[in-house]
């Protein structure tokens, strides 16, 4: 059997960058939790909000640190998989990118060394904001590789010269309108995963001080707060910390969702506008009209209109999140396509960059099966972990949780809704743009374009990318294996395994000890 390098080579980007972007929205969301938290207790001076901060805190350097470990990889891919990409891109990628690199990245590094290091040493306001930076650092880092992105989905602020785009306009790039409806949408998306996770953990915590006994139910249904001789930290303070962290992530995870409708809804309406064969297939719009479908059906081994069944449709909406109206038709996947093949041709150019691939047929159509559930997964895991904070809230209105393994269960587990639905709308958005690693943007640029199959390095063979596939997986599944079990690990020891000084029984010098174990906090 003869393999497809380009295949292959997808297969490789997609698996590491989906695994490195779980640990993104993660980032972004939590640590500005994180900073929060700082805030109040350095304004209330409440322990409570230190032991939130110091808890979280932990945890979002676990994941920090696995985020940029992993997404180093990207930028390497790049040269060496995908060279002849690169080529076409790197006028326009060196500045976002290196502003990213020199930026956000210096900015992050540095002062989350400082926070680290300076618990107890730092002024608190120089310590507390060394952590602003820190975090503001991740998300200018966000910012400009959403900038590299998007400018892969609407190309402007360039020329072509000699085959190449070559930025004439920096601002253009940077102010681009898919980079900051992307971004925006990007934010609300990781502070839902940051409030999912809160509230989450806090679920898990009170769950078990009410399983141990610590924390009991009144008549009136109201929690008796209690504390624990054996357990560390299991104090009155304890309880006071879960129950407001689960509420702050509750609020912030329906704020989240609702700011990621309004961001997705103006997303989408560019995308009609931008790249109308993406919208049409996640919509399953085969034919030109106004109706959204909630349900279709076709055969999962073709990738035409032929077979497809629309089992139950709105009237209206789908114009409506097009145009902002009910009654504009919104063209199909039968209207587009001839448009498509008479701009940009029926087959690939017969060129040897092309590879094996030259003179085959275009198929302009994205694979319907993966935008229109990709779409949707997207949406629906959004709405529940959104249903899942109003419950929570609604459930601990009386300070505690119900004494149920299984609800237990469940709201921990629906710690991953937002990361599926982050993970659903990257893979809507990636796979959408094919057969286009660079979407052409025929309203303002003509010819700034490059099929997929032109991206690949012509150095490499199948064979290399098939190992590096391989190789790669696997060292990722085993950093995921050491992420979770260390995170697992930390969120079960509760705030005294961010906060040694609260176990008695810990031998351990700790800052508050005068020793000299300065990383005591990041261990």
């Amino acid at each position: 059997m003869e393999l497809d390098p380009v295949l292959i080579g997808r297969w490789q980007f997609g698996i590491t960058t989906v695994y490195h972007f779980w640990m993104v929205p993660l980032t972004l969301g939590l640590g500005m939790l994180v900073a929060v938290l700082q805030t109040i207790y350095h304004r209330t001076g409440n322990e409570v909000y230190l032991r939130s901060t110091k808890f979280f805190g932990k945890l979002f350097l676990i994941n920090f640190i696995m985020g940029v470990a992993t997404g180093l990889v990207q930028e390497f891919q790049f040269g060496m998989a995908w060279s002849e990409y690169s080529r076409f891109v790197g006028d326009v990628f060196g500045a976002p990118l290196a502003l990213e690199a020199l930026l956000a990245f210096f900015l992050e590094s540095t002062f989350l060394g400082l926070w680290i290091f300076g618990w107890g040493r730092l002024p608190r306001a120089v310590h507390l904001g060394s952590l602003w930076l820190a975090v503001i650092g991740t998300w200018i880092s966000a910012y400009f590789i959403i900038v590299a992105n998007s400018w892969m989905q609407h190309p402007v602020g360039v020329d072509m010269v000699d085959g190449r785009p070559v930025m004439t306009d920096v601002w253009a790039v940077l102010g681009n309108n898919t980079a900051i409806a992307a971004f925006t949408h990007t934010i609300f998306g990781a502070l839902a995963v940051g409030g999912s996770f809160l509230l989450g953990i806090s679920w898990y915590h009170l769950y078990h001080r009410r399983k141990a006994g610590i924390d009991s139910v009144g008549a009136d249904g109201k929690v008796l707060v209690g504390s624990s001789e054996e357990l560390p930290g299991r104090d009155k303070t304890d309880h006071t910390v879960w129950i407001k962290s689960l509420r702050i992530g509750a609020i912030v995870g329906v704020i989240a969702f609702a700011g990621v409708s309004i961001t997705g809804d103006v997303q989408a309406k560019l995308m009609f506008d931008q790249q109308p064969m993406k919208m049409a297939s996640a919509e399953a719009a085969c034919h030109d009209g106004t109706q959204f479908s909630v349900l279709t059906i076709a055969d999962p081994s073709s990738n035409d209109c032929d077979g497809v069944q629309n089992i139950f449709e709105i009237p209206g909406l789908l114009s409506f999140l097009a145009n902002g109206d009910f009654d504009t038709p919104v063209h199909g996947v039968t209207t587009l396509l001839p448009e498509y093949q008479e701009r940009y041709g029926t087959h690939i150019p017969d060129d040897p960059r092309y590879g094996d691939h030259a003179g085959e047929p275009v198929d302009y159509q994205p694979i319907m099966i993966v935008t229109y559930w990709g779409f949707r997964m997207m949406i629906g895991f959004g709405a529940l972990a959104a249903g899942v904070c109003v419950i929570g809230l609604w459930l601990a209105r009386k300070g505690t949780v119900p004494e149920s393994k299984w609800l237990s269960r469940g709201f921990v587990l629906a710690i991953t809704a937002p990361f599926l639905a982050n993970s659903a709308g990257w893979i809507f958005t990636e796979m959408g743009r094919q057969p286009f690693v660079v979407a052409p943007n025929p309203a303002q640029l003509d010819g700034v374009y490059m099929y997929t199959q032109a991206a690949l390095s012509p150095e490499v063979t199948p064979a290399m990318l098939l190992f590096s596939l391989i190789s790669l997986t696997t060292v990722y599944g085993i950093l995921m294996a050491v992420e979770l079990r260390l995170i697992t690990k930390y969120v079960k020891g509760g705030v005294a395994s961010a906060m040694p000084e609260l176990d008695q029984t810990n031998t351990k010098p700790t800052i508050t000890d005068n020793g000299d174990d300065v990383l005591s906090f990041a261990y």
